[in-house]
């Protein structure tokens, strides 16, 4: 592993329970780095595992061997019982999911929603508007709740959202597949201006090869069983 690396995935496996049928593996020896700033694509087919390792970064499910580190610290599988540590953690990872629903508040404002987390972060809560504007909301937009903007819009507002805490790393799980491609487009040329401006670093989860290489330096593809090659930037 390059010890400028800022996030290391380090020999992740998981399996699962299934009633009377064994034990399925959903991602087996996954290691692989991602450096500051940098991207990383994770691509492969429905059941290869590769949400899996999206959840295992980020700690909505705890790997049964190997391990996530973040700037040279591990990442616990136990979330912090102390706020402090949890906040914390947070700040090293955020997650953009397919559905933008599950990071929203739909009883909150776009606006209200980032000043919200923002707060919770410490962070000067007038920063909603300079998050607005970096993922092309308006006012408009600021005003209205989740169910009132397009699936565009509410993606753009679940990426401003996951940017609040001010995170090193985001995880961004199948982010474009449920838009339009021309939508598509745009959230990823958003994405790519937010890593060359911010410095975050990204790991884009996805289906399609192609669509991935837009905005990444390496593809990890993903097969059945949690296997895995490194496809260059290039394709293969």
């Amino acid at each position: 592993m390059k010890d400028e690396a800022l996030l290391v995935a380090d020999g992740l496996r998981k399996t699962y329970a299934l009633p009377g049928r064994g034990r399925l593996t959903a991602a087996e020896d996954v290691s692989f780095t991602v450096a500051r700033g940098g991207s990383l694509g994770i691509v492969g087919e429905s059941g290869s595992g590769k949400t899996t390792v999206a959840r295992m970064l980020v700690g909505l499910v705890r790997p049964d061997a190997g391990g996530v580190r973040v700037d040279g610290r591990p990442r616990e599988a136990r979330t912090p019982r102390r706020k402090a540590a949890r906040l914390a953690r947070a700040r090293e990872i955020q997650m953009v999911f397919q559905d933008p629903y599950v990071s929203l508040d739909p009883r909150l404002t776009a606006a209200q929603c980032l000043r919200t987390a923002l707060r919770l972060h410490g962070r000067d809560d007038g920063t909603a508007a300079e998050l607005l504007d970096r993922v092309g909301l308006g006012e408009r937009e600021a005003a209205s709740l989740p169910r009132h903007l397009s699936g565009g819009q509410r993606q753009r507002l679940a990426i401003a959202r996951a940017l609040a805490p001010g995170p090193r790393v985001l995880v961004l799980d199948e982010a474009v597949a449920a838009l339009d491609v021309s939508i598509q487009a745009q959230i990823l040329r958003l994405l790519d201006e937010i890593r060359r401006d911010t410095g975050v670093a990204l790991v884009f989860v996805g289906h399609d090869l192609a669509v991935v290489q837009h905005i990444t330096d390496e593809v990890l593809v993903m097969r059945r069983a949690g296997s895995s090659n490194r496809a260059p930037p290039g394709g293969f």
